[in-house]
């Protein structure tokens, strides 16, 4: 058996150093990780005679095998979905999982392995809601003498256990939100077993657990922000006026999902969201309106529109919702509009009605009216127009302006640039950072050139980008992000620098970064010294 899985091995091997990449370029069989995720659902006999039987899984496996630890020889090699049998005396003992990739990396686990011809005694079971995905229930079991157990989790149709070693979790997802009747049974190496029952309600998850997509950057005069973190909202604005709908039995609150809030309209049959007194927004320059809604029960929202001027009315426009996700939702302003007689210039309400109604609840966030932008802060980035905001965040004792080119010449004569001023003391790693309205466009290259004014030859300057709506580390940073250092070359002129995005760890096209920052004299505690950036440009 050995010498067979290992003439298989081998010729997968022969196989993959044959053939190439789909770009023509060889397979890196070195750069192939080990195996990943090792590990075995160990069962025994329940007849007192010690038989254990290990199904091993992992990924970027080939083969295993198991050392017992019993003293006996190891196992030969299985290929992936296999299982390994033994026959232990009655103890405890440390098997290993051996698991070898297809470059011969191998990777080992341990297993403790529990033999006992006693029947599991203290039996504790957890069962629980998942609290992201609805209907999904986890078991976990533990017992004393016990190796693994199976759960009968109730639904008809599904007679089968599912198994799980003694202390770790197993799940299950109903067809139908209810309650169901669990059964663990609790095994050991004995004939008799252990079992526990209980009756378990599988829920419906009736809120969001993550947040709404994030909005993206945009120029203060593209949007109007009703609602959300993002932008500057219209001030005053009341989002819960009721218009008498409580009698509907309808009812509403702003839910705080880990410091996240959101409007929450609940059994929604109307509800509305009023701008403060005498106060009305004119509309007439944005090209759309979005809401993000995430909802459980709510097959469909109709928004609409009120004027301030009585005469003018109000005008609907219906949308589908997905039930249990964020349905993101973009409506044309021309799509009320163009309902007869209706004008934008003095939108002083928005109302939401909920299908079916007063029967439904809904969540919603970041609502906003903006328009596509004539001009966007992207890459190229020359900081000329007088109609962008370049809104550069100094931090680490770095402050960050767009001003006058103080040296007109060489290779930089464009009027504006940026300045990035180190101040005596400031942090290694201070610097300046821009939000882009824009993602990158890879088609223009995956190399960035930047003009760079330093009053220093051998200056580091770290080119960063980040994706800023990735996951924070404990700083709160993106951890999503590249950085390419390179050194200046002079003293006190225009030079342009070329930072190679692929050197960076990490880089991907898959990537949507959206922030550009920069470190001048990365490295080195502020002396005072002012350096000068323009020109941010990709090329092939």
């Amino acid at each position: 058996m050995k010498k067979i899985h290992f003439i298989i091995s081998l010729f997968v091997l022969a196989t993959l150093i044959g053939c190439a990449n789909d770009d023509g370029s060889d397979i890196d069989l070195d750069g192939v990780s080990a195996p990943a995720n090792v590990s075995a659902l160990t069962t025994v006999t329940q007849d007192n005679t010690g038989k254990v039987t290990f199904i091993p899984k992992g990924e970027g496996v080939t083969q295993y095998k198991i050392n017992f630890g019993d003293g006996s020889t190891a196992s030969p090699y299985v290929g992936p979905g296999e299982v390994i049998s033994h026959t232990y005396a009655e103890g405890v003992y440390h098997a290993k999982i051996i698991a070898m990739g297809i470059n011969g990396k191998t990777t080992e686990v341990d297993k403790e392995v529990v033999v006992s011809f006693k029947a599991p005694e203290n039996l504790v079971v957890v069962i629980t809601n998942d609290l992201a995905i609805s209907k999904k229930v986890t078991v976990k079991a533990t017992a004393d003498f016990a190796l693994f157990y199976d759960v009968y989790f109730g639904e008809p149709g599904k007679p089968d256990p599912i198994s799980a070693n003694d202390g770790e979790s197993v799940s299950y997802t109903y067809q139908n939100a209810g309650v169901y009747t669990i059964r663990v049974v609790s095994k050991s190496a004995a004939i008799q077993t252990t079992e526990y029952t209980a009756q378990f309600e599988a829920k419906l998850i009736l809120n969001p657990t993550t947040s709404a997509p994030a909005p993206p950057n945009r120029q203060a005069g593209d949007v109007i922000s009703i609602y959300g973190s993002k932008y500057t909202n219209v001030a005053g604005t009341n989002y819960f006026p009721d218009w008498g709908q409580a009698g509907q039995g309808s009812s509403w609150g702003e839910f705080d999902l880990n410091g996240d809030k959101m409007l929450n309209y609940i059994k929604l049959s109307y509800q509305g969201i009023a701008l403060a007194d005498n106060t009305s927004i004119d509309v007439s320059g944005m090209d759309f309106i979005h809401l993000d809604v995430w909802t459980a029960d709510v097959q469909k929202l109709e928004t609409s529109l009120i004027s301030k001027t009585a005469a003018n009315g109000e005008r609907p426009v219906t949308r589908d919702l997905v039930a249990n996700q964020w349905t993101s939702i973009d409506i044309p302003v021309s799509a009320f509009t163009s309902q007869t007689g209706f004008t934008v210039a003095d939108i002083y309400q928005l109302k939401l009605v909920g299908t079916p109604w007063a029967a439904g609840t809904v969540f919603i966030d970041n609502i906003y009216f903006y328009k596509e932008p004539a001009e966007s802060i992207a890459i190229p980035l020359d900081f000329e127009s007088s109609a962008l905001t370049y809104a550069w965040g100094g931090f680490g004792n770095v402050d960050a302006a767009i001003v006058t080119n103080p040296n007109k010449a060489g290779a930089n004569l464009s009027d504006k640039v940026l300045k990035l001023d180190k101040k005596t003391g400031a942090e290694v790693w201070g610097g300046a950072s821009l939000n882009l309205e824009s993602t990158l466009d890879y088609t223009k290259g995956t190399t960035v050139k930047v003009n760079v004014w330093s009053p220093k030859a051998g200056a580091n300057i770290l080119y960063k980008m980040e994706v800023s709506t990735s996951p924070k580390d404990g700083n709160g940073n993106p951890t999503v992000f590249i950085e390419v250092q390179v050194a200046t070359i002079v003293a006190n002129a225009w030079q342009v620098l070329t930072f190679d995005l692929t050197t960076a760890p990490g880089f991907s096209t898959a990537n949507k970064y959206d922030r550009v920052i920069l470190f001048p004299d990365f490295g080195q505690t502020g002396t005072g010294a002012t350096y000068y950036f323009d020109d941010i440009k990709q090329s092939n």
